[in-house]
């Protein structure tokens, strides 16, 4: 398959594009810039909220099918960008499947569901706390709608708790490596109770690839593992993993009122696709 993949110079998109060409899959890589993507992969810089005229989806190859990972300031949840860039987002989409897209897959997030206790499935009702939250369930809710009246195949992959690359990341396991490394001996944290549905990137960006190379499966599908964790037991995890001579200051930070006290996914739908793909 063809495969347009937006933010491919992000920090999963670089591991969801080498996932996709190692499946033997061919990758236009689309971003503002694409230095650090894979070089077997075609490579387009472009701005998708500069939007040029003409058909723009046949400018960016005619794709069998449209990854959309581009979003900015993801870790700073209330950042004005959120809200600020949702209808650019939209224009670009509408433009896609307006010039001849027929498959459309867009990175979604457990924050779209705000305060919720337990496990999340396709039909787990959203009320997202934070501007982040809502950007990206309004870009879903607007999305679904739209190519429905399309007839185009809609995707929506919602994430949870990513690591692994650590360095690239903006998650508390970039910020734990920065502060050994500073030499710091303590490091300020919550009270870590908190359960979250953790994956590594590279397991993520395979389960991505899996998801959008077929067409049976679509909807919301969580790209999960479905075993809460918390986060107190993973940090202190990943501080043996990787030798760090550094301890947690427990209750230096308070909980942030909107996460849940335990919140994973449903991995029902992944592992149907997991499934066919053997």
């Amino acid at each position: 398959m063809k495969i347009l993949v937006t933010g491919a110079n992000g920090y999963i998109g670089r591991h969801v594009v080498a996932s996709l060409l190692d499946k033997g899959h061919q990758v236009i890589a689309c971003d503002i810039n694409t230095s650090n993507v894979d070089l077997r992969a075609e490579c387009v810089d472009f701005n998708l909220f500069d939007l040029p005229d003409g058909n723009v989806f046949e400018a960016l190859g005619s794709p069998d099918v449209c990854l959309h990972m581009a979003w900015r300031n993801g870790f700073v949840h209330n950042a004005d960008t959120q809200m600020g860039d949702l209808s650019s987002h939209y224009n670009f989409l509408t433009a896609m499947i307006n010039g001849g897209l027929r498959h459309l897959a867009v990175m979604g997030s457990m924050h779209e569901v705000g305060y919720w206790e337990g496990a999340i499935d396709e039909n787990t009702l959203c009320n997202p706390l934070s501007m982040y939250g809502i950007a990206k369930d309004a870009l879903r809710k607007s999305m679904e709608l739209y190519c429905n009246q399309h007839d185009v195949i809609f995707q929506w992959l919602r994430c949870y708790y990513i690591l692994g690359d650590d360095r690239h990341n903006n998650s508390i396991f970039c910020k734990l490596l920065n502060a050994a490394e500073e030499g710091k001996k303590t490091f300020p944290f919550t009270t870590g109770k908190n359960k979250y549905d953790f994956i590594n990137v590279d397991e993520l960006a395979c389960l991505i690839s899996a998801s959008v190379t077929q067409k049976e499966v679509t909807g919301i599908i969580n790209c999960c593992k479905g075993t809460p964790i918390s986060l107190a037991e993973r940090v202190e995890a990943f501080i043996k993993e990787h030798d760090l001579d550094i301890r947690l200051d427990y209750g230096a930070f308070p909980d942030r009122p909107y996460d849940s006290p335990c919140i994973y996914g449903d991995p029902a739908k992944i592992k149907s696709i997991l499934k066919k793909c053997k």
